[in-house]
């Protein structure tokens, strides 16, 4: 059965129980995401409490992170999702995306309008990749690829 979370105090405190312990173990988030059968977004998103594993996918994290069977079963529950608080973030990198978001917003928003017309990017039906590549000009870039679902307005 699915069961929903809506107090997200469980799934914090989960998230810095398997963040310790993938600290201890030393492992790396494609370890966890191989582990568990799926990308490595969508399990690290999951393991930080934003999304729920598959059955399966849940034990098989919770035995590699040496957790118990409740962390098990939590992993599985439909988390109350938001990872940043109200505010404007402060952690630097979460800081750029939020400022990316602000100088950009609305650029983005008037490119997929006019070539999607009225509707949204599904960040349900999303797929979310974060590579590391050469700068031409010397040291490494970001490229980060968010793929989601479009999904038009309907009138009604």
């Amino acid at each position: 059965m699915v069961h929903a979370q809506f107090d997200p105090a469980a799934r914090q405190a989960l998230a810095a129980q398997a963040v310790e312990a993938k600290t201890r173990k030393d492992l790396t988030w494609q370890q966890i995401a191989d582990t568990a059968g799926l990308s490595v977004a969508f399990t690290t998103a999951a393991v930080l409490g934003q999304h729920p594993l598959p059955e399966q996918s849940a034990k098989a994290v919770a035995e590699l992170l040496s957790l118990d069977e409740d962390a098990a079963m939590l992993l599985q529950t439909i988390p109350s999702r938001g990872s940043i608080p109200g505010g404007i973030p402060t952690d630097p990198t979460i800081y750029r995306f939020y400022e990316i978001l602000q100088v950009y917003g609305t650029t983005l928003k008037a490119l997929v309008h006019e070539q999607f017309g009225d509707g949204i990017i599904s960040a349900i039906n999303f797929k979310l990749d974060v590579k590391k590549v050469a700068d031409p000009d010397g040291g490494e870039r970001a490229v980060i690829t968010l793929d989601g679902k479009y999904l038009p307005t309907k009138p009604f």
